[in-house]
């Protein structure tokens, strides 16, 4: 028999949790981390996607409306054919494409992974079961902060650390040179983001002196769109450089970067690039070129959850991105995802994405929300 899935009904709602307050940098005051969270409702089931927004100043409310413009497109439509409403749409006149199609295109292959009582991942073809985890530390105001939870981060069983940091080279150069004074002997994964505010000269400074401490990989280092930087940048360089994933989120685009030899690695967000499908297809063009795709998994459980499904579904990722402090992240959400003893994020069995919402508290605490059926069109 035929699985059938009509989009009988879609709600949105707009939610934060006021602790989730993050700094990415000297540069940034801080960022408050809205969770945009749609359900797909089809008879009696449902699917659930949701895409996060990080903005100074105060809460950001343009995704959710931005998406009453692209839902009543999928309405009455079969969820199970997937790739067919992506491209319905990503082609819709609506703004913040494709970021607007991320949390129903989630949502989609959540309702549809429920429906064949599978695990996404494993849906999305289960190269494997686990991946290890990276602390994704917020940035911090001394070195003694560095320090000291850098050691509660090895002590918590995270054997990879990420830095965000100053995002200036006379100051980051000083962090990374006393972290390898103080953890120098220990097995640690090191990694280092500085959100594209280096320019070529400053990042092949700091690149030459990550790569005599042996970091794994020297994050946006320039602005993503600067891909004759990158080209220029690899060529003087043995560290993996990545761009941040923020900026450039289409094939085309990743495309000519990859035909200029720009990174070592791609990195997207699935909460950015489209959901699942246009992620899905970012991977596929990367494992075509022998790339892994570092996804980001820096948001709220159920951008975690999604990112966290290609990683396992796909197999070309090789660490789950955990935003520390995380217990602000786990907002609403029911179970969240935590490292084991080994410092990687093991798959849940429970069919779908594995993380759901506590609606009660969904709608109670939501900004705002709206629902659309048929009759609303």
């Amino acid at each position: 028999m035929t699985l059938q899935l009509p989009v009988d009904q879609i709600d949105v709602y707009v939610l934060t949790n006021p602790e989730a307050l993050y700094r990415t940098s000297s540069y940034y005051d801080e960022l408050h981390v809205t969770n945009t969270v749609v359900r797909v409702r089809s008879q009696d089931t449902y699917g659930v996607g949701g895409a996060i927004s990080w903005t100074e100043g105060g809460v950001d409310v343009a995704l959710g409306n931005a998406i009453r413009h692209v839902a009543p497109s999928i309405l009455g439509k079969d969820a199970v054919n997937r790739e067919a409403l992506y491209k319905i749409m990503a082609n819709r006149c609506a703004s913040m494409i494709p970021l607007s199609v991320a949390p129903l295109d989630i949502a989609l292959w959540d309702l549809t992974a429920k429906a064949a009582d599978l695990p996404l991942y494993q849906l999305l073809g289960g190269a494997k079961r686990s991946i290890p985890a990276y602390a994704s530390t917020p940035f911090f105001f001394t070195i003694d902060e560095y320090l000291e939870k850098v050691a509660e981060y090895l002590d918590a069983g995270y054997r990879a650390i990420k830095f965000h940091t100053w995002c200036i080279p006379d100051k980051d150069l000083v962090l990374v040179d006393e972290m390898a004074k103080a953890f120098g002997d220990r097995d640690v994964t090191w990694m280092l983001d500085v959100e594209g505010r280096y320019d070529r000269t400053e990042a092949l400074r700091v690149g030459k002196r990550l790569q005599e401490l042996g970091y794994l990989w020297f994050e946006a280092p320039l602005g993503d769109s600067d891909l004759e930087g990158y080209q220029w940048l690899r060529r003087k360089l043995d560290i993996e450089i990545i761009p941040a994933g923020n900026e450039i989120l289409s094939g085309g685009l990743i495309a000519q970067g990859i035909s200029r030899e720009a990174w070592d690695h791609l990195r997207v967000d699935a909460t950015l690039a489209g959901g699942i499908t246009g992620t899905r297809h970012i991977m596929s063009l990367a494992k075509a070129h022998g790339m892994q795709v570092e996804l980001q998994s820096w948001g709220y459980s159920l951008s975690q959850a999604a990112n966290l499904s290609l990683m396992l579904g796909m197999g070309n990722c090789r660490f789950f991105e955990q935003a520390l402090p995380i217990e602000p992240m786990e907002y609403a959400a029911t179970n969240p995802l935590r490292i084991d003893e080994e410092g990687n994020i093991v798959a849940s069995d429970t069919p779908g994405l594995g993380v759901d919402m506590d609606w009660e508290r969904v709608e109670r605490e939501a900004l705002f929300s709206y629902s659309l059926t048929e009759r609303d069109l």
